[in-house]
């Protein structure tokens, strides 16, 4: 144990963003559509709308985003102040392939993105990339379909090869999927998931439980030809995915309720051990087998993904979730489980357990012997400026001060190897799930409002403050 009881001094400290929910710019610059800049704002009472066509008359949040496209360098500038270590960012491959299989890339996409990784370098961030953090060319999904196609597979393999040959030297961590485990997941949500995952909703597909076990297949399958490509291009390359975990805690300590909570935990997460053991569980196999799915593959598709684990997993963590055998219990949370009648929520429905991070870190750790990065985890929260115009939020910095003192117990105490910590939008950003900007999550204010108001100025939060020293003091001071 450390006695110091500090971070480990190359932890990194930093943040995640997405192009979609952040950059804005979605008709310059030669960029094509994705299937995000067809879904419309919506809030926590009324979801998303997707459309087949932009429509004037509606708002599209990712038209505009908070215009880091234009702002990356004053906002880079704000990560450096804050002493940021590290940097996850996406990249639009509509940006780059404007219809996903054009014969030459977009050298104007291409060149944003070196200017955006240049500005990190140089202030001392490292960039770690999402190769698709659910922005999938328009063009694809009406000439190929959507990822149960083998096609999209070598398309999207070919544009990371690019981009991984592109910014070689520059770039060293690369994330092949932003939380495509979430499809094995029920809930409120499930629609909306399956729409920023495919570009489609699960009433699209002609047969649901197979196409979408093909899709989370073919999701395996590429990033084990891009961690094989990466690694002959580079050999430093690191290639990883990123998981969203919601642990799932038994509501009574009745057996079937355990029972039941460690299979709805595990349910969303056999592509953790496909991954990074290169083989589906037996449970799921059995599963399979009684839903009548057989996954396609091409002859060598099993070995390629057994030689060909991730370097690392990112942990993208919110809130935990109870489950109960009892069919007679009340309404399902946003991910097809029970809210715990235990914990405190958040002012849209979600549970804050500190204590459930520690516990994710060390299933994810246990269960594949991966260094693990958080790559996700903040406060969706209604901030207010007073009439200095500072926001005080010292319930997010309650909130942070909780998960990376339970980070700090699983690095030091459980001795999982934990190598850093990306808080979910270090600035304010357009919410992936309800479309609002009112879902505030950053360490610096935007000032965009959801009706279209604002003129998208910078303010440092309180929590900016806050987390700048915590960075300074490896987490001395927490």
């Amino acid at each position: 144990m450390n006695e110091n009881n500090l971070f480990p001094a190359s932890f990194l400290w930093g943040g995640s963003i997405a192009a979609h929910q952040c950059e804005g710019a979605y008709n310059q610059d030669d960029k094509g559509l994705s299937q995000m800049d067809l879904m419309t704002a919506g809030s926590y009472e009324s979801r998303r709308e997707i459309t087949t066509e932009i429509q004037p008359a509606k708002i599209y949040p990712s038209h505009t985003g908070i215009d880091h496209y234009h702002r990356y360098n004053e906002d880079i500038d704000l990560f450096h102040q804050m002493g940021f270590k590290a940097l996850r960012i996406s990249i639009d491959w509509s940006r780059i392939f404007p219809n996903g299989d054009d014969e030459k890339p977009n050298q104007k996409g291409l060149e944003h993105y070196h200017k955006v990784i240049d500005a990190l370098i140089k202030a001392g961030i490292v960039p770690i990339i999402t190769l698709f953090h659910f922005e999938l060319p328009l063009g694809i999904l009406k000439k190929y379909g959507t990822w149960n196609n083998r096609e999209v597979v070598d398309l999207f393999v070919r544009y990371a090869d690019l981009l991984i040959k592109e910014y070689k030297g520059k770039v060293k961590y690369w994330v092949t999927f932003n939380e495509f485990n979430r499809l094995e997941e029920g809930g409120g949500y499930q629609d909306v998931t399956a729409y920023m995952l495919t570009g489609k909703k699960v009433s699209d597909f002609e047969n649901p439980k197979q196409d979408l076990a093909q899709v989370s297949w073919h999701f395996a399958l590429a990033t084990a030809l891009v961690k094989k490509h990466a690694k002959q291009i580079d050999p430093n390359n690191k290639v990883g995915a990123v998981f969203g975990v919601t642990p799932v805690y038994p509501l009574s300590s009745k057996p079937e309720d355990v029972l039941l909570a460690y299979q709805k935990t595990s349910e969303a997460l056999y592509l953790l051990d496909l991954m990074s053991k290169g083989k589906i569980p037996a449970y799921k196999q059995v599963e399979f087998e009684k839903a009548g799915i057989q996954i396609q593959k091409q002859d060598g598709d099993d070995r390629l993904i057994q030689d060909n684990p991730i370097d690392f997993v990112g942990v993208n963590y919110y809130s935990s979730e109870v489950a109960s055998s009892d069919p007679q219990q009340g309404d399902v949370s946003v991910f097809g489980n029970l809210p715990n009648p235990c914990l405190k929520q958040s002012d849209w429905g979600w549970a804050i357990d500190p204590v459930g991070l520690r516990y994710a870190l060390n299933l994810v750790y246990e269960k594949t012997g991966l260094p693990v990065i958080v790559t996700e985890n903040g406060l969706g929260a209604v901030d207010v400026r007073d009439e200095n115009g500072d926001v005080r939020d010292d319930y997010r910095i309650d909130y942070l001060a909780a998960h990376l003192s339970e980070i700090k117990k699983a690095i030091l105490i459980d001795g999982v190897d934990c190598f850093g910590y990306l808080m979910w939008g270090p600035i304010d950003l357009v919410s992936a799930t309800t479309g609002e900007m009112k879902k505030r999550y950053g360490f610096i204010y935007v000032d965009k409002q959801d009706d279209g108001s604002g003129d998208y100025s910078r303010h440092p939060k309180k929590s900016f403050a806050w987390f700048k020293q915590v960075i300074q003091t490896q987490g001395e001071t927490l």
